[in-house]
């Protein structure tokens, strides 16, 4: 075969190759197109959610019934909701109010995981309440149980009656404490500690910066849904940095919200159920 033989032969096999490949993608454009469109059309749950929750406000507090759902499906176990929390009401160490626990499944080599983000539980029947011998907590009109740090007198009943483990206990602690001041290109405590008490949290809609012998120091703390956020019409910190949109949030008592959809859905639980406290959180699995 001379070589402009072989060169045309070359040409159009590799023609007939390349329109192999390239024909099915041809074909089947018009669909990608389509599924593109449908993509950037869809809204945002995080849109809906904020919609949803800004008509929930028009409401008295009476009549909404704040809950929160979480797809055990969609966790990845990144801990952005834990990070955003501490960062949204500057918490010390020891102190947590969205922990995410991990499951280790299988055996070796077929071993997964399973994530298990675990805010307070938010009660309706909650055992927390009664047992605090200064009514510092209690649950609001909204449902949600709340601590007034003002009257709390630090004994810890509460954290002994919480079957969620959800409430933890300020020692007072920073991060920086036992950091070593003097050491070149490093920042003692005595600097460093500056970062962390400065500025405030804004729990329950108060300022606070946390200092010596003040509250929240000496005080039980938890999650409380972001109340101060969701006053203002903002999601809670833990549901907006959801990278896998596992976490929402809402009116239950909206027949039309999100919420009320997927607490509707047949595979969702709740934990220990069994003990009758009636978690307003709610996980679809």
């Amino acid at each position: 075969m001379s070589e402009p033989q072989e060169a045309a032969l070359l040409s159009k096999v590799a023609s007939e190759v390349f329109a192999g490949i390239i024909a099915p993608a041809l074909e089947n454009a018009p669909h990608i197109q389509a599924a593109e469109h449908d993509v950037l059309a869809k809204e945002d749950v995080l849109v809906r959610m904020e919609r949803e929750l800004k008509r929930a406000l028009q409401k008295t507090p009476a009549e909404r019934r704040w809950v929160m759902v979480i797809d055990l499906r969609r966790c990845i176990g990144c801990h952005a909701c834990t990070i955003a929390c501490v960062a949204e009401n500057k918490l010390p160490p020891g102190v947590v109010y969205r922990p995410v626990l991990t499951e280790e499944l299988g055996k070796y080599p077929h071993v997964t995981y399973r994530f298990l983000p675990k805010p307070c539980m938010q009660c309706e029947n909650a055992p927390c309440t009664p047992v605090c011998p200064v009514h510092a907590t209690y649950t609001n009109e909204e449902g949600v149980i709340v601590v007034d740090y003002d009257q709390c007198i630090g004994c810890r009943a509460c954290i002994s009656a919480c079957p969620y483990a959800s409430r933890t206990f300020d020692f007072g602690i920073n991060y920086t404490d036992k950091t070593v001041d003097g050491l070149p290109m490093m920042l003692g405590s005595s600097q460093a500690g500056k970062y962390e008490t400065a500025g405030a949290a804004f729990e329950y809609g108060e300022r606070r910066e946390r200092k010596k012998e003040e509250s929240p120091i000496g005080n039980v703390r938890k999650c409380h849904f972001c109340l101060h956020r969701i006053k203002e019409g903002i999601l809670p910190a833990c549901t907006t940095t959801c990278i896998g949109r596992a976490t929402f949030f809402g009116d239950a008592n909206d027949p039309d919200s999100l919420v009320s959809e997927l607490i509707a859905k047949p595979n969702v639980m709740r934990l220990k159920e069994d003990l009758g406290t009636e978690p307003r959180v709610y996980y679809l699995v």
